[in-house]
């Protein structure tokens, strides 16, 4: 939850430093998906090592390189500084999410509590929704809005490191037992794999989307409140939080299907809510929360049901691949857009754009059947 919460501190402060530092819009918006970036190669690499040298040594790895982020906005005294940052903060959270699988599903082995990836998920988007409102608040209300935010993270990150420091160390481990490993998806679950990829992918642009330019497009709009804006970045991801507990009840397909139509009024709303009221962009991101929650819910657990214990961390290391992909490539292809149109316009053709490849995912999963209990 920490390490993610630093991973989206910067949001709502991105407006701010962009000023500051006199950057372009496409500067700025491959700085947010410079995160993406840098923690899908992390993720390949460095998320098999958790097996060789134990989670607790993986897991410091990760705070270690949180901490250095953290340290890169507290020093930012020009635009240089946040990429180095978004950069280190990728990294940290790649190298942090294989050693915190792999630990979650030993001790739900050892313990048979199978509510353990329930919280784990929660915690995730958890500390996804607590950066940004945290950010606002303590921008808008306390000195130093662009430095006291990361020096709370780094405090938190100490507080982290101590847990993880009682973890029992790993007997026996070795630099030379790690092997870096592409992701594999066997032919009988790519079925189930495509369609809980697309809709996670989708889930996870249209929260991209918000964590990356909406804060610069209502500071535009003349809404100067960081607190606010924080706030409703962190709605997207509070509205995912509340809606992730009835994927069981409305069944894996059904959780997906109703997340993508739920992600599609966000997308369409967001489209047009550039030439309309403001008022447009929150209920944009509650109906992006609530398809977040069902999507990503939905296709992380369909997933989860279809694939064997032996081959998870492979096929799990692939999903999250699309999911990091589905936040950072709109941001890059936005900034691209800039260079010959308006930040607005952009992200609304972007926006658009997903839009249009929503009946796409809502077909694969509607037909991905690749046994009787992956998609119940």
């Amino acid at each position: 939850m920490v390490l993610t919460a630093g991973a989206y501190l910067p949001s709502p402060l991105y407006p701010g430093y962009q000023e500051a530092f006199g950057a372009s819009d496409l500067f700025m918006t491959l700085t947010y998906a410079t995160f993406a970036l840098t923690s899908i190669p992390a993720l390949l690499f460095l998320g098999p090592a958790s097996d060789a040298l134990g989670p607790r040594t993986v897991l410091r790895w990760g705070i270690a390189a949180a901490a250095l982020g953290s340290l890169c906005f507290v020093l930012a005294d020009g635009p240089g500084w946040l990429i180095a940052g978004r950069a280190v903060q990728g990294i940290a959270l790649g190298a942090a999410t294989g050693a915190a699988v792999s630990l979650i599903n030993s001790g739900e082995r050892a313990s048979g509590d199978g509510r353990a990836k329930v919280r784990a998920c929660a915690a995730f988007v958890g500390g996804t929704a607590a950066g940004p409102i945290t950010a606002g608040l303590l921008a808008q209300y306390l000195p130093a809005p662009h430095t006291l935010p990361f020096l709370v993270h780094l405090v938190l990150l100490w507080a982290g490191w101590n847990q993880v420091s009682a973890l029992r160390k790993k007997e026996g481990a070795s630099l030379r037992q790690w092997r870096p490993t592409r992701p594999r998806v066997p032919a009988a679950l790519r079925p189930v794999f495509r369609a809980a990829a697309s809709t996670g992918f989708l889930a996870w642009t249209t929260a991209g989307l918000f964590l990356s330019v909406i804060p610069t497009l209502l500071d535009r709009a003349g809404q100067k409140d960081l607190a606010v804006v924080g706030g409703i970045l962190g709605t997207v991801l509070l509205c995912s939080l509340l809606a992730q507990p009835a994927v069981p009840a409305m069944g894996l397909r059904g959780a997906q299907l109703s997340g993508l139509v739920a992600l599609l009024v966000s997308l369409i709303l967001l489209a047009f809510s550039f030439w309309g009221p403001t008022v447009l962009i929150a209920v944009a991101a509650v109906a992006a929360g609530a398809g977040h929650g069902l999507a990503y819910g939905g296709a992380s657990a369909a997933v989860e049901n279809a694939v064997p214990p032996e081959q998870r961390g492979a096929v799990t290391g692939a999903l999250y691949i699309a999911f990091y992909s589905g936040a950072g490539a709109p941001p890059i292809a936005i900034g691209l857009m800039t260079l010959g149109s308006s930040l607005g316009t952009a992200t609304a053709l972007v926006a658009a754009a997903a839009a249009t490849a929503v009946p796409v995912a809502v077909s694969m999963v509607r037909s991905a059947r690749p046994g009787s209990r992956a998609m119940a």
